[in-house]
């Protein structure tokens, strides 16, 4: 499939050998011209009146980014930034203002609101979502490593925002941006029914009504992407599978995953859910996966398919693509 993933293709230089130039960092965020892409508890600054994939009507979102004084204003106030990288000469840092109240948070924001970015994602230009969600895996990781969690003492933030050490006098502590490895995959196989291609779903009782999706679960230690693929499998559905193929990988930051996206053949067909993992898992034919509705949209009663914005969709489309009409 040719589409880019949603949150992918950020297109900034990263600029990882300016990062320890702090006189350089002072520089940049001094400027002008370097723009800000605000963070509030998560979320991300939108225009006004923006649309959201739960059906919301209205404009077509766009991020609001910030420059010039009201740039400089929310510098001062922010509790961490991050250099995220440069488009020309022209820097882009992220700003957390999280500990703001809503009055202070609307003086800093300029022209916009605040939304979680997965409710408008997916309606959005693929550039812009992707900085917004770089942004917001970043203000995420700070948030939650502001003391050390091997000595318990302060961190402060180092390199441009990409490292935070700890003030332990006698043994320092670094700590990195961590990303959490988590596979994703579309089982399918050619007639596992006696009528023809179908690929199996699955649904958690905490999603929305009717949602079937991917099945998907975390890297564990000491095992291989293709074992964690084959594991989960087996465990949320009780199929086998083999011919593990890597299609592709999103972030998604929500708060701090990278998902490893998988196509792969059962070996076995007889479906036995841990209903600890999953509510319930099927084997779907074609025309049924293209009648199922939209992710909050879709009738009562009726079958969605995940959300556009998410690597289970793409996995999901492309199946459909190549088993044809």
């Amino acid at each position: 499939m040719g589409k880019n993933l949603s949150y992918t293709a950020v297109g900034l230089d990263r600029a990882h050998h300016r990062r320890r130039d702090d006189a350089w960092i002072a520089g940049r965020r001094a400027d002008e011209k370097t723009r800000i892409v605000p963070v509030w508890r998560d979320r991300s600054l939108i225009s006004p009146g923006a649309a959201t994939i739960e059906g919301t009507p209205g404009d077509t979102p766009e991020a609001v980014l910030l420059d010039g004084k009201e740039a400089q204003a929310l510098l001062a106030e922010a509790d961490h930034v991050t250099l995220l990288g440069l488009d020309g000469d022209t820097a882009y840092f992220a700003a957390d203002i999280s500990e703001r109240d809503d009055s202070a948070r609307d003086a800093l924001a300029g022209g916009g609101e605040f939304h979680d970015l997965r409710r408008v994602g997916a309606l959005m230009a693929g550039p812009e979502a992707a900085l917004l969600a770089y942004a917001r895996g970043f203000m995420h990781w700070h948030r939650g490593h502001v003391f050390c969690g091997l000595c318990g003492n302060p961190t402060e933030s180092h390199d441009g925002g990409h490292r935070r050490r700890c003030a332990n006098a006698e043994d320092p502590h670094n700590h990195f941006p961590r990303t959490d490895p988590a596979v994703i995959m579309l089982v399918s196989h050619d007639n596992p029914q006696g009528n023809g291609p179908a690929c199996l779903l699955g649904r958690q009782s905490r999603w929305a009504e009717g949602m079937y999706s991917t099945l998907a679960g975390f890297v564990e230690p000491g095992e291989t992407l293709e074992e964690a693929v084959a594991r989960e499998v087996l465990e949320e559905s009780g199929v086998r599978v083999a011919n593990v193929e890597y299609k592709a990988s999103q972030p998604w930051p929500f708060p701090s995953s990278l998902m490893l996206g998988f196509r792969v053949r059962a070996e076995t067909t007889d479906i036995e859910i841990d209903d600890r993992e999953v509510e319930d898992a099927q084997w779907f034919r074609p025309e049924q996966v293209r009648s199922f509705g939209e992710w909050g949209a879709a009738t009562p009663g009726e079958k969605r398919l995940p959300r556009k914005d998410s690597i289970s969709r793409w996995l999901i489309e492309g199946w459909l693509e190549d088993v044809g009409a």
